[in-house]
């Protein structure tokens, strides 16, 4: 029987089965996700790609419990999340979920420090000092941890925000157009520490992103196109996915 089971649950950190999200009715019906089947390796740097409407936003923030499908199943490790009530999915969101937005939604009156360790301090749990060590030399940070937002530039308010997603050594990272708000160079130096936590310290990235160079720096990239998995693509370059996006209108 054990030849026929799936692998391990530890090896894949999220999945998505049958997953369908239908926005509106009627009409103004909309089938933003339309039967999509798709796994997220432990220690993989995923890119999610697609023309603007392709479903790529919908179907990470339904893998990251902000958004519930219409039918299908969503499972982080073995935990599915249409099976947990709203206070579950949100300590489920807190403690293995870590979140990078292209707003960088940092607290202003707060340290740089203060801001990477706040979602651990909300829950009252204390940082490891050794991976919290491990995050902050990755980062490169070491010598702005007492500054303010204001007083850090745009690259280093996001890198800030990484790390602040890394500190609690969550299960996956999802990271929704983390470049965007960066010029090119600040955009790089963020990819290539996302890439390096992956490397390095065996963290797991879902990234989605309109950008065929922040692709580049993925393990692997899924592309979407109305609301389907179109194409997967190993060991991406900028070139071959904007090949690929020109086929698909993106």
């Amino acid at each position: 029987m054990s030849s026929m089971t799936a692998p391990p649950e530890t090896d894949i950190v999220a999945r998505a089965v049958d997953a369908t999200k239908i926005y509106g009715a009627g009409e103004t019906e909309v089938t933003a996700l339309d039967h999509v089947t798709v796994e997220f390796p432990a220690g993989r740097f995923t890119a999610i790609m697609g023309p603007s409407g392709s479903g790529k936003s919908t179907l990470m923030h339904c893998l990251a419990g902000l958004d519930s499908l219409t039918a299908g199943r969503v499972l982080l490790g073995e935990v599915e999340l249409g099976s947990l009530s709203d206070k579950q999915l949100t300590v489920l969101r807190r403690e293995r979920i870590g979140f990078v937005f292209q707003s960088f939604n940092l607290v202003p009156t707060l340290t740089a420090l203060e801001n990477i360790t706040l979602p651990m301090d909300l829950a009252g749990r204390k940082p490891d000092a050794g991976w919290l060590d491990s995050v902050i030399k990755t980062v490169g940070l070491g010598d702005r941890l007492k500054h303010r937002p204001s007083e850090l530039s745009g690259g280093q308010q996001q890198r800030v925000a990484v790390a602040r997603a890394l500190a609690s050594r969550p299960q996956v990272i999802f990271a929704d157009e983390p470049t965007g708000n960066l010029d090119s160079r600040a955009g790089a130096e963020i990819l290539e520490f996302m890439a390096r936590a992956v490397a390095d310290l065996g963290q797991t990235i879902v990234m989605v992103t309109h950008d065929p160079v922040a692709a580049g720096y993925a393990d692997t990239a899924l592309f979407l196109a109305d609301g389907q998995i179109v194409d997967t693509m190993a060991d991406p370059t900028p070139e071959k996915v904007l090949d690929r996006l020109k086929g698909l209108g993106g």
